[in-house]
């Protein structure tokens, strides 16, 4: 054998060394890219649940603005009810002042002087109540006097006391 054909049986046989490493590193590159395609896929599978839940959170801030709109016309309608009761309450306040203001000092006259007759009446039933349990025991005490007095004056004679 030649020298040439030493040299490209060298050439070749690196040749062929470096084919074997390429396929080697294409092997490894090969997994690397399925790898990164089985990541690329689980982050799509990832990126589309998390779009899902955008989606229901977006349908969710969609719902609860309408609570809320409709809760705001709750609202309004609440503060049209509280702004009438605050006008009647109002008209009740300024119609009471007015009935005091009217009728207040009269009637307040008419119930003294109602007082006033029933207290004196009742005086009066109460004088007339007292002269009568007054007289009454006056009259009680007089009869007992004579009575005790009458067995003394028939018991000593004529007009002698007798023993007490």
């Amino acid at each position: 054998m030649s020298g040439g054909a030493v040299a490209g049986l060298i050439a070749s046989g690196a040749f062929a060394v470096l084919v074997l490493f390429a396929c080697y590193v294409l092997y490894k590159l090969g997994k690397i890219f399925d790898e990164a395609a089985a990541r690329v896929r689980q982050t799509g599978i990832v990126i589309d649940e998390g779009t899902a839940r955008v989606r229901q959170a977006g349908a969710t801030v969609d719902e609860v603005n309408v609570a809320l709109a409709h809760v705001n016309k709750e609202l309004d309608r609440i503060d049209a009810i509280t702004a009438n009761v605050q006008t009647v309450t109002t008209n009740v306040s300024s119609l009471t002042s007015l009935f005091a203001a009217t009728l207040g000092g009269p009637i307040v006259r008419v119930a003294a002087f109602s007082y006033g007759v029933r207290q004196a009446v009742a005086k009066r039933a109460k004088a007339d109540v007292t002269a009568r349990v007054s007289a009454e025991m006056k009259a009680e005490k007089s009869q007992r006097r004579a009575a005790r007095r009458a067995p003394e004056v028939t018991a000593s004679g004529a007009g002698g006391r007798g023993r007490r």
